[in-house]
């Protein structure tokens, strides 16, 4: 590997070593919030809560994570009001299944939507995956304990989009909604694809971003007061086509060819939507008692650099901070993703952790803190942050487990036990092992050296991935994936 793209990696892992015993004083602080915290969610007033997803930002993509270039000062703020992760994980390396598994807290594959999810159409046909009205979200909780619920931005979770053939998100537990099915359509710039509480909205004015911030902050201005908020906020940036505000690209002005530029600009416009969305909360005086999540839905797309093969895709030149892999792989720069929470009172400022976490804990962590007891008929393969927002382990029923349907390399499956991570090829025949400890640009295969550590690895991938399968409705049977 390049040494430029190993440098970034070495120097977080560094600032993580320094940062470890600090972090020990803080997690022995908030402990009495952590442990306490279903007792909480009943005698105090339950926090508004927001989940904000962007969509293909890599590891290494914002300044808080060590970008050199890019600026993003409202995610950077964000970080040292919360506490920044240095091991969030994604559920799959590709968006639909990723958003999936934050509503539900089900790993992709069990909850159905294993892969990402085409619109109705004769170029891809009517695949059956969606996420099913038996699934059981997050919002839909929310929303039986007295939440208002709101999601604007991108959906993603079913082909036929806007009828009743397949669920909606009203369908999951949503009040109101503005979204795409997939994609900011041309582009960010000027999208005419969204719908409103099914009703079509007609081309817009604007950059996708801005326009999902402005929906989002009328949400928060104009909530039920009565009622504590649930929001979920799901940008399309920086995904294809990518299409940025040249006020924001001017900036970037001698830090690279075009391609690289529209990049950088879309990632800011991202940040400043972002500081768009907490401005609002600020506005509203809810501050102080808002859980907010960010996050992305998988690594970044492309290959980082000029793509005159696919010209759609030379915008996409986001960073995994020199981690292997890139979006629809499971090695780390697929699936490890920028992770940052916010709670007032009960996240030390400008913490950083290292335990790592999953899009699938979002929903456990909000059960925990809003003490509503999760489905008690099924799998829930998320477990609670809390720990974890004061640097302690989490403790796991399930280890953490990706499985993506689309894959450009050979790495289809992977489970992660500690620091030791396995991954797979799709039909579990071909394996390598990883101590990510040491190793985490995963360049050196131990499976050899370790065979006893190799062999339990192993053996837990079968055994989840086996349970995983069998869980599911099987609609990946029959479909070995269309690259998006």
């Amino acid at each position: 590997m390049p040494l430029e793209l190993f440098i970034p990696v070495r120097n977080c892992f560094e600032r993580w070593r320094c940062f470890r015993r600090n972090l020990i004083v803080c997690g022995l602080c908030l402990m009495p919030v952590a442990n306490s915290s279903v007792a909480l969610g009943r005698e105090a007033q339950r926090p508004n809560i927001v989940i904000f997803v962007a969509d293909d930002l890599g590891w290494g993509d914002l300044a808080c994570y060590g970008h050199p270039v890019i600026r993003t000062p409202n995610l950077d703020r964000f970080a040292a009001e919360g506490v920044r992760f240095t091991q969030a994980y994604s559920a799959s390396g590709v968006c639909s299944p990723s958003r999936s598994a934050i509503l539900t807290g089900r790993t992709p594959y069990r909850n159905g939507v294993y892969r990402w999810i085409p619109v109705f159409s004769p170029r891809f046909g009517n695949l059956p995956v969606h996420l099913r009205s038996s699934e059981i979200t997050i919002a839909r909780l929310l929303k039986e304990h007295g939440y208002a619920t709101g999601i604007v931005g991108k959906w993603h979770l079913n082909g036929a989009f806007n009828s009743p053939e397949q669920p909606q998100p009203d369908d999951h537990g949503f009040d109101h909604w503005m979204a795409t099915q997939n994609n900011a359509v041309p582009s960010h710039k000027n999208p005419n694809n969204f719908v409103r509480n099914g009703e079509p909205v007609g081309e817009l004015t604007g950059y996708s971003a801005f326009l999902v911030a402005e929906e989002a902050a009328k949400l928060i201005a104009e909530r039920d007061p009565t009622k504590p908020l649930f929001l979920c906020v799901w940008t399309h940036e920086a995904h294809v086509p990518i299409e940025s505000d040249p006020k924001l690209m001017k900036g970037y002005a001698g830090t690279g060819d075009a391609g690289m530029m529209q990049y950088y600009g879309n990632v800011s416009q991202l940040d400043q939507a972002f500081g768009r969305v907490m401005q609002a909360l600020d506005q509203s005086g809810l501050r102080e008692n808002t859980l907010v999540f960010f996050t992305s839905d998988n690594g970044p797309e492309g290959t980082g650099g000029p793509n005159a093969l696919r010209p759609r895709l030379d915008r996409s030149r986001g960073s995994t901070g020199g981690l292997r892999g890139r979006k629809r792989d499971d090695y780390e720069g697929g699936i490890r993703v920028p992770g940052i929470v916010r709670w007032p009172g009960h996240i030390a400022p400008g913490s950083v952790s290292d335990v790592p976490v999953v899009g699938t804990d979002i929903f456990s962590t909000i059960c925990e803190v809003t003490g509503i007891p999760p489905p008690a008929d099924r799998v829930i393969d998320g477990a609670s942050m809390l720990p974890a927002f004061a640097g302690q382990p989490i403790q796991r029923s399930r280890p953490l487990y990706w499985r993506t349907s689309i894959a450009t390399a050979s790495c289809r499956v992977a489970l992660r036990i500690g620091d030791w991570k396995i991954v797979a090829n799709e039909n579990l025949t071909e394996f390598e092992l990883y101590d990510l400890a040491t190793n985490p640009v995963e360049g050196l295969d131990l499976k050899d050296r370790e065979p006893a550590k190799f062999a339990e690895l192993k053996q837990a991938l079968i055994t989840m991935d086996t349970e995983v399968l069998n869980d599911g409705p099987g609609w990946w049977k029959d479909d070995r994936g269309t690259v998006q």
